[in-house]
């Protein structure tokens, strides 16, 4: 077997039907989501494949796995024998999660988007031996996936959109806009994993209207609290932020945060809302109750999201589509089984004559979604086609995202 990188060339330049493996593991680094696809061509939409989910499965990171990804998400120190340990394995555990998940739905999949393991994004130039350098890195060896599936992989998917001068993400658009654009009602997509995400798409607009960024922390925060503070993995249906109280210095300080007010394009990850944030979080209220700690870390995700609405999306609406239009707000990812974030976003969103409701009541699992995503990016990639969205991302121009790996 030998692995090949391109950038240009594909191995099929007409579209054709296929059914594709999206592997998704995010920034929460809790575990791999895999989405088994048919994607096709569409006759009556040139430009806008039709994606089908056939079949979506979870598997969790095994503890010692998660434990080794989170301390190098953190920026521990570790050793570059370490760290290639780790993307191998990485890449047979996506394998796996691949295999038992075609295996239940009895599908065989012609070929694999992964995203891999994110333990580096920055999009802010940082000076670097002379030279000011942006960076992001997922890791998972794809050539391990390749030659375990016997199909193609296309992998490493952001690099490609930084190096346009992107920001590397978000890149969840292009499915937001091929599953969910509507003529007459304007939408606006919410993930909610460990950095939330929107994408606001003015009704009957075109792709190139989109605007699309990370508001700031989802899950990662409120779960940072739990395992620190409760030995938890994360806030089951919001019951500890239920029975917290919201410390209102706390969160006005938090708040200050300059990265809630700066404008889009502009993405996030640990480096900002990480181990160093949460920690400051706990000095800035150290004889605090720890379930108001959570409750005001969940209050603080819930209000990000509702003023970048405010402020930014509903802005972009009246600029490109009419205020008249309803606008549908669908949620997506781990946050939305947290009964009490939600109940804050609904309540937040009710001033602003939003409606709430998750992508299942669309036909898309809420945990599925982005696992979807980046299969319908790897269908792109292999026929050739961009998949970054500029308008999303700040690019100068559509990208072909990614490296294929081939058997």
């Amino acid at each position: 077997m030998t692995t090949r990188r391109k950038s240009r060339a594909v191995p099929h330049a007409k579209p054709r039907s296929m059914i594709v493996a999206g592997v998704m593991s995010g920034t929460s680094a809790d575990g791999v989501d895999v989405a088994l696809c048919r994607i096709a061509p569409n006759p009556k939409a040139p430009g806008v494949p039709r994606v089908q989910l056939l079949g979506h499965a979870g598997f969790p990171y095994p503890r010692a796995v998660r434990a080794a990804l989170l301390r190098i998400m953190e920026g521990e120190p570790t050793s570059a024998a370490d760290l290639s340990r780790l993307n191998w394995r990485l890449g047979a555990l996506y394998a796996e999660c691949v295999e038992k998940a075609a295996a239940k739905f009895s599908l065989k999949p012609a070929l694999v988007g992964l995203h891999g393991q994110t333990i580096h994004h920055e999009t802010t130039p940082h000076k670097f031996l002379g030279a000011s350098v942006r960076s992001t890195w997922q890791i998972g060896e794809a050539a391990v996936v390749s030659e375990r599936l016997r199909c193609p992989v296309i992998s490493d998917l952001r690099p490609a959109d930084l190096a346009a001068g992107g920001q590397g993400a978000p890149l969840v658009p292009m499915l937001d806009w091929c599953l969910f654009r509507h003529p007459t009602r304007n939408r606006i997509l919410l993930n909610l994993g460990g950095i939330a995400n929107l994408t606001c798409i003015p009704a009957g607009s075109t792709i190139d209207s989109l605007l699309a960024f990370d508001t700031g922390p989802g899950n990662m925060v409120v779960d940072a609290l739990m395992q620190s503070e409760f030995n938890k993995l994360f806030d089951r249906n919001g019951a500890v932020a239920a029975r917290g109280a919201v410390l209102g210095d706390l969160f006005t300080a938090l708040w200050r945060d300059p990265y809630f007010a700066a404008p889009s394009p502009k993405s996030c990850g640990r480096e900002q809302f990480g181990a160093a944030f949460v920690q400051r979080l706990k000095q800035l209220a150290p004889k605090a109750d720890a379930a108001d700690l959570v409750a005001t870390a969940t209050f603080l995700t819930a209000t990000s999201i509702v003023e970048a609405i405010s402020s930014f999306c509903l802005r972009h609406l009246a600029h490109h589509a009419s205020r008249a239009a309803a606008i549908d707000l669908i949620a997506a990812g781990g946050g939305t089984k947290n009964g009490t974030l939600m109940s804050l976003l609904a309540e937040g969103l009710v001033d602003l004559g939003i409606t709430l409701r998750p992508t299942d009541s669309l036909g898309i699992p809420s945990q599925a979604k982005e696992a979807v995503a980046f299969a319908l990016l790897a269908w792109l990639t292999f026929h050739g086609l961009p998949g970054n969205v500029p308008a999303a991302t700040g690019a100068s121009h559509p990208a072909i995202l990614g490296k294929v790996s081939y058997v």
